[in-house]
């Protein structure tokens, strides 16, 4: 990424932090960088650091990587993503889908993370980008699940995938919902898929 692109991306985290930046001009903002550049380009708008080293992973869990730019941007107009949304990510990582998503959209947005040094990071960027976006520690497959949205990004696999399936099935059972799934495929007779623009994400109805 060069200089400046690096600055533009500055001023941007400037005025998210001031709250003047949020929604269809931030969107216009992140489509008019380079395809290329706009993983780096986000992580510099919102002061995200390198991923840090992964500490002890339990059984099932997968080492943290974070979601690319163009799937949170699919996922948030094609789901589609509003205000009257309640989007849970499920591994969330250092923040960038809840963070992203909540900006673009002001949907009320949570993020579960089984790792605690990255829910302190996730919470400390939140908190510094002036954000009103939770994160919470735990299990996805522990932890009681509610939201109108669900987004995985390969958080998981085996019996807990199978265990958080089970749970959102439960919620699903109380009231609509959508599950964006990037990089795998879920096979479960309660969703009904639907294609996007992206290659790696589906998206999945309720029914």
């Amino acid at each position: 990424m060069d200089e400046s692109l690096r600055t533009g991306a500055r001023e941007a985290r400037a005025a998210i932090e001031s709250g003047a930046l949020r929604g269809p001009a931030l969107l216009d903002l992140i489509r008019a960088v380079p395809f290329v550049d706009r993983d780096d380009w986000i992580d510099e708008a919102l002061g995200f650091p390198p991923p840090p080293p992964d500490e002890d992973l339990p059984r099932g869990a997968v080492p943290y990587l974070p979601c690319g730019v163009e799937e949170i941007l699919a996922t948030v107009c094609e789901a589609p993503v509003g205000p009257g949304d309640d989007l849970v990510d499920l591994g969330s990582g250092l923040g960038r889908v809840a963070i992203l998503a909540h900006l673009l959209s002001g949907a009320t947005a949570r993020g579960i993370e089984i790792q605690g040094h990255l829910v302190e990071a996730a919470r400390a960027r939140s908190a510094e980008l002036g954000v009103p976006v939770s994160f919470v520690h735990g299990s996805a497959g522990d932890i009681e699940l509610d939201g109108s949205i669900f987004f995985l990004y390969v958080p998981f696999s085996g019996e807990m995938l199978a265990r958080v399936v089970v749970r959102l099935e439960a919620v699903a059972r109380r009231r609509p919902i959508v599950v964006c799934a990037v990089g795998f495929d879920l096979d479960a007779p309660w969703l009904a898929p639907r294609a996007t623009s992206s290659p790696s994400l589906m998206i999945y109805e309720s029914r």
